[in-house]
């Protein structure tokens, strides 16, 4: 996987200018747009998208300031069609437009290029096991939120404490399969999952595909496959996120498993009465690589 990175690096270095065909890359490499998205997102800490209009705008901005040409040209140069869309990407990244940069020399904001690199690590194991779910259902409350890396998430904090204790009874009742008890959902999570952008949160359980859900429940249809389950336990949510982060940069570089489009559930084992502490199991959606 970092050879993989690495060569979709040195592909966007060479097309700076132009949209990189990852699909073709990544199938090319034996893996997926997917999981090459998702990987590049956790361990670069930003979205592929973001670090493309980043390089574009550190080699722009060179042109700028030599007076490489006329405003138009240079954005015609790096892939923009006007003036105007090319000085809205810069300001984004330099905190100034190009004609500000021209006059002053700044200020610049330089994006390097990237090279991962993988480091010795992994000196604590971690509690994995793989195994193969029939089709299933997640059944509860589902909505839109932004998506948020670290600390709690206030918007699925405000979306949970605003059921009332009965839907929790209700839908601990309902649980007839593993991932067994109360379940955090995070689904139609961009292949990028970028700060901020949206994703789908559910509130619920997991239930057999021959189970009915009640007309008033949101419901995700949960294809059979197989499922990596890391086991986590300490303060939450700094832990569970912490071992969300290490499956990036510690288990998939090192083991013969991508991600597969899915949902990525979360079930709490254990917790303190104040929730400053949990034991928790994480499910990702795995396939061989």
């Amino acid at each position: 996987m970092i050879a993989a990175l690495n060569r979709l690096v040195d592909l966007v270095e060479k097309h700076l200018t132009e949209d990189v065909d990852v699909n073709e890359l990544a199938r090319s490499l034996g893996t997926t747009e997917y999981h090459l998205r998702r990987m590049f997102s956790s361990l670069a800490g930003m979205p592929l998208s973001e670090y493309v209009r980043r390089r574009r705008m550190t080699v722009a901005a060179a042109d700028v300031v030599r007076g490489d040409g006329d405003l138009l040209s240079i954005a015609v140069r790096h892939g923009y069609g006007s003036t105007e869309a090319f000085g809205r990407a810069f300001r984004a990244v330099h905190g100034a437009g190009p004609g500000d940069v021209r006059r002053d020399g700044g200020p610049l904001r330089t994006q390097p290029q990237l090279r991962f690199r993988l480091t010795v690590e992994g000196s604590i194991p971690m509690d994995t096991r793989i195994v193969d779910r029939p089709a299933f259902r997640l059944a509860g409350h589902a909505t839109r939120v932004p998506l948020i890396h670290e600390g709690v998430n206030p918007h699925i904090q405000q979306h949970i404490s605003g059921l009332p204790m009965e839907a929790h009874l209700r839908l601990k009742a309902l649980s007839d399969t593993d991932p067994a008890g109360l379940l955090q959902v995070s689904d139609n999570v961009e292949p990028d999952a970028a700060e901020g952008s949206e994703l789908t949160y559910l509130h619920g359980v997991a239930v057999s595909q021959d189970t009915p859900v009640p007309d008033d429940l949101d419901a995700i249809e949960v294809p059979a496959g197989r499922w990596a389950v890391f086991r986590s336990a300490g303060p939450y949510p700094q832990t569970l996120q912490s071992t969300w982060a290490a499956t990036a940069t510690e288990w998939f570089p090192s083991n013969p498993w991508r991600l597969r489009p899915g949902p990525s559930i979360v079930s709490i084992v254990e917790r303190a009465d104040d929730f400053s502490t949990a034991t928790c199991e994480l499910w990702l959606p795995v396939e061989p690589t």
